[in-house]
């Protein structure tokens, strides 16, 4: 949702309308937004040009670390002209897939477990030290017994992904349903509404704050998961690129494919965000001052 700001340090006088008001705000919102914007860039452009005026100046080995100017070389040389291992566009779609199918089956999969279990306390007790067991085991070494299983294509990496996003959503869907208001059940149950009528009006709503949260983050660890199964095993993907360049010691290969990865989480947490802001319009804008 978008915050409401107002300025703090500016006092209104006697008589000031709502108009003249409202407009503060817009224009102090604003100013923030510019500034943000500005630092965000500022410290983009530190980092990178520290980065290459080390590399250049030898205070950094390139062989290691490698330039953003030889990381930007790189992917342009990926995009127009391919990889060895095949166009760009289609390992980035291959490892796409997989994020995306193991993160909704993942999230469906965790938000319907965490409702069920939150609201049937005996099936949580009997469950619950099966799934602490499960999840105290290493994501890392499920991709071998994966790739095992179910080969080198498709299906071992969405099951990576699943794993790697399903309890992460089940933790958070389970805690908002368990720390739903319980005046605002009892209220509805004194109005009439019981079982699923009550955990759809009452008690989903009320944890959708916490699912929400656990989305935003579970993108990212489903794009982990189809990564990591790809660099233990695939004919491609983008944890191929990485694991082909690690094997030809091309620094600016591995950050390269590195950069695409994080450009498509941001991308990813950027719908997710706009997402969010449409099925929870109900939520009150949070209250910023600017200081």
């Amino acid at each position: 949702m978008t915050s409401t700001t107002l300025p703090a340090s500016n006092i209104f006088q006697p008589g000031t309308s709502d108009a003249e008001i409202e407009a503060a705000a817009k224009r102090a919102a604003q100013t923030r937004k510019w500034k943000v914007y500005f630092w965000r860039s500022a410290i983009l452009v530190f980092f990178l040009g520290g980065w290459e005026l080390a590399t250049r100046m030898k205070w950094m080995d390139v062989f290691f670390f490698s330039s953003p100017v030889a990381i930007v070389a790189r992917l342009q040389e990926w995009m127009t002209e391919g990889t060895a291992e095949g166009p760009l566009w289609y390992h980035l779609w291959v490892t796409m897939e997989e994020s995306i199918l193991g993160f909704l089956s993942g999230s469906v999969a965790g938000i319907i477990a965490g409702i069920a279990l939150g609201r049937n306390k005996m099936l949580a007790d009997v469950l619950s030290i099966y799934i602490k067991v499960i999840n105290s085991i290493p994501r890392v070494v499920l991709a071998p017994i994966f790739i095992m299983i179910f080969g080198l294509g498709l299906t071992s990496k969405v099951a990576l992904s699943f794993v790697m996003v399903f309890f992460v959503v089940f933790s958070n869907a389970f805690q908002g349903v368990v720390e739903a208001d319980r005046n605002l059940i009892a209220n509805a149950q004194i109005l009439g509404a019981k079982g699923w009528q009550l955990t759809r009006s009452v008690v989903i709503p009320s944890a959708m704050s916490w699912i929400f949260a656990s989305l935003h983050v579970s993108f990212g660890f489903a794009i982990v998961g189809a990564i990591v199964g790809e660099f233990v095993g695939a004919r491609y993907g983008i944890g191929l690129l990485i694991n082909v360049a690690k094997g030809s010691f091309d620094a600016a290969g591995m950050y390269a494919a590195i950069v695409i990865i994080m450009v498509v989480a941001l991308a990813a947490e950027y719908a997710m965000t706009l997402i969010e802001n449409r099925l929870a319009k109900w939520r009150p804008a949070p209250l910023v001052e600017n200081h």
